[in-house]
């Protein structure tokens, strides 16, 4: 396997902060790494130096000669000049480039609809795309080249549920087996799972590594925060010992070390968590009545961007919002996302039908833009938000404004800084936070993820867990959705509203055009069990004898599994105990990994058996 890049002890200081502090790392064909971390933590900071934008103001970065890098930086050039086509293809005629399948692909993946929507279609000049546009086009430049390495910072960025999908199927089979390298910097998490091996977590100036994508690099976080908990436990034990020593200590011996003592107890004192917490106490919403929102038979036209006639946003669209219902809306961009939100707002009205609110309705409306907070820009986090209210009802108890901030990951500096001098991450939280202190019982989320980190967004779903009214969130953020919705609906650009209950899965075979979708305004149910046993039948299904085989095997599976579960907890609080003896935790390893190697096999199985049991 060829080395590809190499960083050695590498250190790079910005004003009075170490970004990163004696990192070393390296990249090897074959690798696919994702690049997570806090905003501000250096995660573009280090794309830059292993790519040789940026130079270390200390360590070295070596890199293997002849190497090819393509990168997509996080910013796109706004004067740009030239066509789509010049960026993408050069000056590569038509049956050149269209003769290669990777260019083919790429050009139809990402460009789509800047041929068939925009006046010019590849030719049409740069400065006259959307901001979306010009980074969809950047990302085709980079991914028709013939690169040993690919960089790409937040790729995801302007990318649909389903062009996010198509990135990252082409880069799962840019390469053959253990050739070509990929390092990404993202807060998709879907996209983290579906392409990486290999996580990075840039934290506190150097570089945790981790194996597998997301997924696994929460689960290995997780263990890693547990055991560092039970080492920090037995390390209090011993301090408050010494403090117990310290004053039971003679008059006169103890005198001089009182300055110790105190310090010592500060320090154990504000010791600050491993990871900066971010709950927020679910906020107590006004009693929802019987009616929500309810859009009944909505007709929407918009004006047509060329200027020709009208344009149907929306046919004869019914749609119920229950109380307590949790909503994902997915759609092709233009389709309406935010046009259906501001209807159930009142900011839209109709062009036929009707939009009905129930009488204790209390809307809330996260915007895409932060506009709202361009009044308070002056005022400290702290004061916008006590600016809203100073106090609200939390499981019956007061709880104060800055209690609130702090819960929702402001730290004591951060709460206390002006909110024009936030970043966009802490400005987003600062948003969302301003308006669930009016205790809101229907909350609407459009692209709440933007600007924001991994962490930060579980702490965003943490917070909407506990939110107890209607949730209705528009987002590409395909684990968001999955995550904090219930269930999620699809606008295909047709003037349909169209129920999913396979999910953003679903919705994707619809947009592929695998499965036909039943049209309608009023969404449509889920099929029967008698629809999906005739197809089933006709598919040539299993055999009643196989479905009983199946489910026999699926209770062995499972019995087997709980087992295997139980070993594995065991283990992990073995390791937990005998943590300062590395023998023993490397033994204890070992077998671990037997344990997780089987339980993954078991649960394969269970999967393929499940399936046929119906």
């Amino acid at each position: 396997m060829a080395h590809l890049i190499n960083a050695e002890q590498v250190s790079v200081v910005l004003g009075a902060r170490d970004v990163l502090a004696g990192v070393s790392l390296g990249l090897d064909d074959g690798d696919r790494v994702g690049v997570v971390g806090r905003n501000g933590d250096g995660k573009s900071t280090l794309l830059r130096v292993l790519t040789g934008e940026h130079t270390p103001d200390g360590g070295r970065v070596t890199r293997t000669r002849g190497v090819r890098v393509g990168v997509l930086p996080q910013a796109d050039d706004p004067d740009a000049t030239g066509t789509v086509r010049h960026l993408v293809v050069g000056d590569a005629e038509d049956h050149a480039w269209a003769g290669d399948a990777r260019v083919r692909d790429v050009v139809s993946g990402l460009l789509d609809d800047i041929q068939v929507s925009v006046p010019g279609g590849l030719d049409a000049p740069l400065s006259t795309l959307s901001g979306g546009q010009r980074r969809r086009a950047a990302l085709a430049a980079v991914l028709v080249g013939d690169h040993d390495l690919v960089v790409l910072d937040e790729p995801t960025n302007h990318l649909d549920v389903e062009g996010v999908a198509w990135l990252a199927e082409h880069l799962r089979r840019r390469w053959p087996a253990g050739r070509g390298a990929l390092l990404v910097v993202t807060h998709d998490r879907w996209f983290l799972d579906a392409v990486c091996d290999e996580t990075w977590e840039v934290t506190g100036g150097g570089v945790e590594r981790y194996d597998g994508g997301y997924a696994a690099y929460v689960l290995a976080r997780a263990e890693r925060a547990r055991v560092a908990q039970v080492t920090a436990d037995r390390q209090a034990n011993l301090l408050r010992k010494e403090l117990a020593w310290l004053r039971r200590g003679a008059p006169a011996r103890t005198s001089k070390p009182k300055f110790r003592l105190d310090a010592a107890a500060a320090l154990v004192a504000s010791e600050p968590p491993p990871r900066e917490t971010a709950d927020l106490t679910s906020t107590a919403s006004a009693r929802l009545g019987k009616d929500v929102l309810d859009l009944e038979d909505v007709v929407l036209r918009v004006p047509s961007p060329d200027g020709g006639a009208p344009r149907t946003l929306l046919d004869g669209v019914t749609w119920r919002l229950a109380p307590g219902e949790r909503v994902g809306v997915v759609g092709v961009n233009g389709a309406g996302k935010t046009t259906v939100l501001r209807l159930l707002t009142g900011e839209l009205e109709p062009d036929a039908g009707r939009v009905r609110r129930g009488k204790t309705v209390r809307v809330a409306v996260l915007s895409q833009s932060l506009h709202e907070l361009a009044e308070v820009a002056d005022l400290r986090a702290l004061e916008a938000v006590e600016r809203e209210r100073r106090e609200i009802l939390v499981d019956g108890k007061p709880v104060s404004a800055s209690s609130l901030v702090e819960r929702l990951g402001f730290t004591r500096d951060r709460a206390w800084t002006p909110v024009g001098e936030l970043s966009g991450g802490e400005r987003r939280r600062l948003q969302l936070l301003r308006l669930l202190v009016h205790e809101p019982n229907v909350l609407l989320l459009d692209e709440p993820t933007n600007d924001l980190d991994t962490d930060v967004l579980a702490s965003v779903e943490d917070v909407l867990d506990g939110f107890r009214g209607t949730l209705v969130v528009v987002s590409h953020d395909r684990y968001l959705l999955e995550r904090t919705t219930d269930h999620q609906v699809a606008l295909l650009g047709d003037g349909h509203l169209r129920d999913l209950p396979g999910g953003v899965e679903e919705y994707l075979a619809l947009r592929a055009g695998v499965h036909a979708a039943p049209v309608g305004g009023v969404l449509p149910g889920v099929a029967t069990a008698g629809d999906a046993a005739a197809a089933t039948a006709a598919a040539g299904g299993p055999s009643a004898a196989d479905v009983r085989a199946a489910r026999k095997e699926v209770s062995r599976l499972e019995r087997r599994l709980e087992k295997l579960q139980t070993s594995e907890a065991g283990l992990l609080a073995r390791m937990a105990d005998a943590a300062a003896d590395h023998a023993a935790v490397t033994a204890l390893d070992a077998e671990l990994r037997a344990v997780v190697a089987e339980r993954e096999q078991v649960e394969e199985a269970w999967l393929e058996a499940a399936e046929t049991a119906g």
